[in-house]
């Protein structure tokens, strides 16, 4: 009998993970034959878990909070985008048994943005709230795309000085805390933390937008997160969030598994209808 490859998503906590469902999606698509599990795994019991996986035949994984700096330190191997993001969510073994660690956040978010909603990310003005390891993932790409300039903005400020220092040679990046923000504005904001989640917000002046800018939140739930209702209270054309970013992420990491890159329209299409769905039932 032939041995199925096995992929898994590992975090804490994970029961709520939609990666086994649209991994299952990409491989019906594209008649791959593999399976993909969620793997609840806390940080102290990462490497023995990522060993044994692998140990054991697992072809690839994708980590999430709070593993991704652990699976960064795990691999044997980096990607350049996962060694200047110094976190990886995707590990893919190797023909020799060496494990590669990807990066594929950032450029799940700039497909999202530039190809599934037109956004043009070359020569405008970006706000990243939040300076965590989410941002690190997500300014290399941002930056590849050539805007005029990228700021992140975080109430611990030197952490967005130290973000903004280490990629300064691939472009504008600029940080600041939220006093310098009144008087600017953005064509793009990005929140990368997982705050809005819980209603929670920073101090946003609301002449932070430009006319006809666009909004995205890195995370994503049923209904709209606190900041793509503020998104949507300034006008601003796109009020988005990070569920069209999780199935790019998710596409990059299969094409890095199987080779093929898969339909990720269809899929999000999906996805957006079952939350509409829930939505209608709350």
């Amino acid at each position: 009998m032939m041995k199925i490859d096995t992929y898994a998503v590992f975090g804490y906590p994970i029961g709520h993970s939609k990666s086994p469902r649209i991994h299952k999606l990409f491989a019906d698509q594209s008649g791959e034959i593999m399976e993909y599990l969620a793997q609840e795994v806390p940080a102290e019991n990462f490497t023995a878990a990522a060993t044994q996986f692998f140990a054991e035949g697992g072809k690839g994984s994708n980590c999430t909070v709070p593993l991704k700096e652990l699976a960064w330190q795990y691999a044997d191997q980096l990607t350049e985008r996962a060694r200047l993001a110094k976190a990886v969510n995707t590990l893919a073994r190797q023909a020799d048994g060496s494990i590669l660690g990807d990066n594929t956040d950032g450029v799940g978010l700039v497909n999202d943005l530039t190809i599934n909603h037109g956004i043009r990310l070359k020569g405008i003005k970006i706000l990243i709230l939040g300076a965590g390891g989410a941002t690190r993932g997500i300014v290399p790409p941002l930056l590849e795309q050539q805007p005029s300039e990228v700021v992140i903005v975080n109430r611990t400020v030197g952490k967005a000085q130290a973000i903004a220092a280490d990629f300064a040679a691939l472009g504008a990046a600029q940080a600041c805390d939220y006093t310098n923000l009144p008087g600017q504005r953005f064509d793009l904001i990005i929140n990368a933390t997982s705050a809005s989640l819980s209603g929670d917000l920073p101090p946003l002046p609301k002449s932070l937008l430009h006319a006809g800018g666009s909004c995205y939140d890195l995370a994503y739930a049923n209904r709209p997160t606190a900041f793509v209702q503020w998104s949507m209270s300034n006008s601003a054309i796109h009020s988005l969030d990070g569920l069209g970013m999780l199935v790019e992420q998710a596409a990059e990491a299969f094409y890095l598994w199987r080779g093929l890159r898969p339909q990720t329209l269809p899929v999000i299409a999906l996805l957006n209808a079952e939350r509409e769905f829930n939505n209608a039932k709350q």
